[in-house]
């Protein structure tokens, strides 16, 4: 689908509806399509969205630039939660319902200029906080990532993530009535496609990341960092996947054309597209967030 994304992240899929959402940061809107029919809705925000997730009793928890609201299409944005009051220059990025049915969430140093042009970047003050359903928020990290990207919890308490411009995948060991992370190891540097982006996992623990920044390839890694798979791509950027269909055996991913010039986007119509490839894999349910 030649979705327009400016930068598409945070796909997931609702089993309920039979659709996709996911959002346009750089759009500044959410999407849903239903692939079976090709109905397509847009929303406009009202901030740079960056992640959503789904809600037991219906709509959305989703992440907007500093905070975390609770929606429903065609609805206000309720705030909910805001993670660094104490940051406003860092805005949120990755976040994603836990099986817990509470909502993570990461941070970063904003790269965002108010009207969407590139921003630089000097530090690296991102962390990992976790929102419980009643609202309260944990810092689970120090804020010592740059660009913080990629949330999965194993079947077996382990929990997958990400910092983009170090080229580095974690595991860490997951403590699900705390949610506290412990002995974090690297398990993934320096592979040589792309950085590492958003992932999903499949219903054998391993993890499918989308490599950005040229990368054009979704990578499938196992617990120990092994390369399993490498699916190549029409986009350069892709950004974020997950597994969608009635037996979640497809693999959608959204793309990027962030800083891209019109002549590359002249010869390369597939950046910013929706992508969905065909019996990859299969999937597991999205959590809903139980607040």
């Amino acid at each position: 689908m030649a979705a327009g994304d400016i930068v598409g992240e945070s796909i997931i899929w609702s089993a309920d509806e039979q659709a996709l959402y996911w959002v346009d940061i750089g759009g500044r809107r959410i999407q849903r399509l239903d692939p079976e029919t090709g109905a397509h809705a847009a929303w406009q925000t009202p901030d740079f969205p960056t992640s959503i997730g789904l809600r037991k009793d219906g709509g959305f928890i989703v992440g907007l630039r500093r905070e975390v609201c609770l929606w429903r299409p065609g609805g206000s944005f309720e705030t909910f939660a805001v993670p660094e009051p104490d940051l406003p220059d860092n805005r949120l990025n990755e976040g994603r319902v836990a099986p817990d049915g509470a909502f993570w969430i990461s941070t970063m140093q904003s790269n965002l200029n108010p009207d969407g042009s590139p921003r630089a970047m000097d530090r690296k003050s991102g962390a990992i906080y976790r929102i419980a359903p009643d609202g309260t928020v944990t810092q689970l990290t120090p804020r010592e990532y740059g660009i913080t990207n990629t949330m999965a919890w194993t079947s077996d308490n382990r929990f997958f993530f990400a910092d983009t411009p170090a080229n580095e995948i974690y595991l860490f060991d997951y403590d699900p009535a705390s949610g506290a992370l412990t002995n974090r190891k690297t398990i993934v540097s320096g592979f040589e496609r792309g950085l590492p982006d958003g992932s999903c996992l499949d219903a054998e623990d391993r993890l499918w990341n989308c490599r950005v920044v040229n990368g054009a390839s979704v990578a499938r890694f196992s617990t120990d960092g092994a390369l399993l798979d490498l699916i190549e791509l029409p986009a350069s950027w892709p950004t974020s996947c997950t597994f969608g269909g009635p037996d979640l055996t497809t693999l959608y991913v959204t793309s990027a054309r962030f800083t891209m010039t019109p002549e590359h986007l002249a010869t390369h119509p597939a950046e910013g597209s929706l992508m969905a490839v065909e019996h990859a894999g299969r999937g597991i349910a999205e959590p809903k967030f139980l607040g």
